[in-house]
């Protein structure tokens, strides 16, 4: 019985630790989406926006949809509190041979359902 317990605790604590941490940080969850954007993956950007920016889900999937080589490039992104996030660094894409720099900049957060969500720039 007592043997049953520990191994019961034990299961428990290692669910515990695997839970998704990715969203919880705010800082964190701006990286993640800055970086599913210059992926140009759909799925994350989904999961990373806040449900009042959910209406232009496909635009923010498809920024970078007409250029090559996107990739970010030195991006350290710090909360600010109050549901700001200020971010250093560029996202660097290719328009036809001419490179182009997009600075990263101050983004909104908010916390819906126990998870921080990317909402916008901040002004």
């Amino acid at each position: 019985m007592k043997k049953t317990i520990i191994i019961s605790l034990l299961f428990l604590l290692i669910l515990t630790a695997c839970g998704n941490k990715a969203t919880a940080d705010p800082a964190q969850t701006v990286e993640r989406y800055l970086q599913a954007k210059a992926n140009r993956d759909t799925d994350t950007i989904q999961q990373l926006l806040c449900s009042e920016m959910e209406s232009v889900l496909e635009r923010e999937s498809r920024t970078f949809e007409s250029v090559t080589g996107v990739h970010i490039e030195d991006m350290a992104c710090t909360d600010e509190g109050g549901g700001r996030v200020n971010c250093t660094g560029s996202i660097m894409a290719t328009y036809g041979s001419e490179d182009t720099e997009f600075p990263l900049t101050a983004y909104r957060v908010v916390k819906e359902d126990g998870e921080w969500k990317w909402c916008g720039e901040s002004s």
